[in-house]
């Protein structure tokens, strides 16, 4: 082999080291980039199934809470709960007010 020879075979090898480089390159991007739109498809629809189940559990919790207020509600003698549905923001400011008495009769003192 003379020099020009062996010049051109060496230039043949890179040029195909390049385009094996660059293969392999590609491919692995293309192996990350469907990885990560599986991972990510995946974290949508355990995000949508969270969704669903947590709005279904305080559609629940919420009717039995309005049941269970409405229970008692009727327990209360003397018409209590009809005039509470009659004047909703004095029984709001009312309930307010207790709440702030008995805030301060149990906090802690201070020092």
């Amino acid at each position: 082999m003379n020099d020009r020879q062996y010049e051109r075979k060496v230039e043949q090898d890179a040029n195909r080291v390049k385009k094996n480089l660059s293969n392999l390159f590609n491919n692995s991007v293309d192996r990350v980039e469907s990885k990560v739109e599986a991972i990510a498809d995946d974290a949508k629809a355990t995000y949508d199934d969270t969704t669903t189940t947590t709005k279904k559990d305080v559609v629940q919790g919420l009717s039995q809470f309005n049941t269970k207020a409405q229970e008692y509600a009727e327990m209360i003698p003397g018409g209590l709960a009809e005039k509470a549905a009659k004047y909703p923001w004095v029984a709001i400011s009312i309930g307010l007010g207790v709440g702030v008495l008995l805030g301060g009769l149990l906090k802690p003192s201070r020092r």
